[in-house]
């Protein structure tokens, strides 16, 4: 074991807080300690669902990265393992950057990430190279690979760029192993490449799976490839995203490629494009097979335009969504929290067919810890409500609105009132699929997040709330009489 992962591996065990420390989460993945971002090698191995993630554990901010590990049997309580890997050799000595993992058919649990080092350019400019390794372990302790680098700048099609070559997404069908690597091309736009091999450890460049043209972003980051539902899926992770209407937001995004493979040119034909997630803090999304059958999908709840801004009283700075489980239902990507959720359910409280006209509470409607399902309809179609509005982690002062309108068919969740001092982007809108002023929307809830479902997950999107934990009060309001219905579950954890 190198000095750097002793180093982080005692520092863990010195200063990491309890799993019970009341400024945690409850169900939502963090560092502990220090920052964390995006979602790495996240699969299955020996039975069990195992999520490493870029993790910094000496500050709240980002940092040379090394891997942090967790494990979960269910996808909420989750158990912190050592960390995994620290950037301790020449071809990786400014980061273990993002990456994957599965499991062997020899029982060892091989991880795929990209290594960054520095080197000084003919003109004298220093770059930071980037290029594709392996570490192979045993669930808790991993050995890096005597003959990384795996794949380099001589493994890239004509124009593509070593300076952004990075997070590879493996896989295994039958007998032959194959990854989805993000790379830049020549007029600067991202593409998605393919490789394919025989052992996991020498590769081929197949060619590419996608290409951006600038359309979607520039560089494509944090690919995902699978089928589901009979359809082909690619998730990535555009930068530089200019706005499209309100389904793109400008900045760092994310995007679902929907279509059909074709295998004899290695190339993902389009049906339909659309966002993951429509809300401010979501990133980088990674996807496993469960052994049940099920594709479910988590990502770093957080936005590289706000993470400079940090509560400081808190010692963790990032965290994981709420693993969700993904089908595909005419055209369309729908997402809905992992099953396992309602087993922590505690107690329901139920009201049906409150008529709301104005401002409105609810008795026991209230928490930071809750799975809570609310449905409005109108009183009378020929004269619809002209919206609805609901406040949650609200104290009086301090709140985070969701407003649903019907006349336009958008959803707005607006936190700019959370009470955080730091001008940030606070607020999302977003168009829904149009049910005659009818709408359901799952919010999840847990101390610092908001995680919102529409329609049966249709849409979701996820927000870090900045609102002090103490701030529970939950509040209904709208424009016109309509009827509520609520199904409120605190969650025991």
């Amino acid at each position: 074991m190198s000095d750097a992962l002793q180093k982080a591996r005692a520092f863990l065990e010195t200063y990491l807080p309890g799993e019970a420390d009341d400024a945690l989460p409850r169900f939502h993945v963090t560092g502990g300690i220090g920052w964390l971002n995006d979602p790495n090698g996240f699969s299955v191995y020996r039975g069990e669902y195992h999520l490493f993630f870029q993790y910094h554990p000496y500050d709240t901010k980002w940092g040379p990265m090394h891997w942090g590990h967790v494990k979960t049997n269910d996808f909420i309580r989750w158990e912190r393992l050592p960390v995994a890997l620290a950037p301790d050799e020449p071809y990786d000595e400014n980061g273990c950057f993002s990456g994957s993992a599965l499991e062997l058919p020899d029982g060892r649990h091989l991880l795929m990430y990209t290594g960054v080092r520095s080197e000084r350019r003919d003109n004298g400019m220093m770059v930071n190279y980037q290029t594709q390794c392996i570490a192979i372990g045993d669930g808790v302790n991993y050995e890096k690979y005597a003959h990384n680098p795996v794949l380099t700048a001589a493994d890239l099609p004509a124009g593509g760029s070593v300076l952004d070559f990075r997070d590879p997404k493996i896989w295994q069908e039958g007998e032959r192993y194959y990854a989805v690597i993000g790379n830049r091309t020549a007029d600067g736009s991202g593409a998605i490449l393919l490789y394919e091999s025989a052992d996991a450890l020498h590769w081929t460049l197949d060619g590419t799976l996608a290409s951006c043209h600038n359309q979607y972003g520039r560089m494509w980051e944090c690919p995902d490839f699978f089928r589901l539902d009979g359809r082909d899926v690619l998730l990535t992770s555009p930068q530089e995203m200019t706005a499209i209407g309100l389904e793109f937001h400008p900045g760092n995004g994310t995007v679902c490629l929907i279509g059909s493979y074709d295998a004899a040119q290695h190339h993902l034909l389009r049906e339909n494009v659309q966002a993951v997630d429509y809300g401010i803090d979501f990133y980088a999304p990674q996807t496993l097979l469960t052994p049940d059958g099920r594709r479910v999908m988590i990502a770093w709840m957080q936005n590289w335009e706000t993470s400079g801004c940090r509560d400081e009283s808190l010692r963790f700075m990032g965290q994981m969504t709420l693993p969700r489980e993904l089908h595909i239902v005419d055209g369309r990507l729908i997402q809905n929290p992992v099953r396992e959720l309602e087993r922590y359910r505690g107690t329901c409280i139920r009201y049906r067919n409150v008529m709301v006209c104005g401002d409105t509470t609810l008795h026991g409607i209230r928490g930071r810890c809750l799975d809570m399902t609310v449905e409005v309809r109108p009183t009378n179609e020929n004269n619809p409500y002209r919206w609805f509005r609901m406040n949650v982690a609200s104290d009086g002062e301090r709140r985070t609105t969701i407003r649903y309108k019907p006349e336009t068919g958008t959803i707005r969740v607006d936190r700019t009132h959370s009470g955080f001092p730091h001008d940030i982007v606070s607020l999302r809108e977003f168009l829904v699929r149009f049910r005659h002023g009818s709408i359901k929307l799952r919010i999840v809830l847990d101390r610092y997040s908001l995680e919102l479902f529409v329609n049966d997950g249709e849409q979701a999107a996820s927000f870090v709330l900045y609102t002090p934990a103490e701030a529970a009060s939950i509040s209904f309001s709208s424009d016109g009489a309509l009827f509520l219905d609520v199904e409120k579950y605190d969650l025991d954890l």
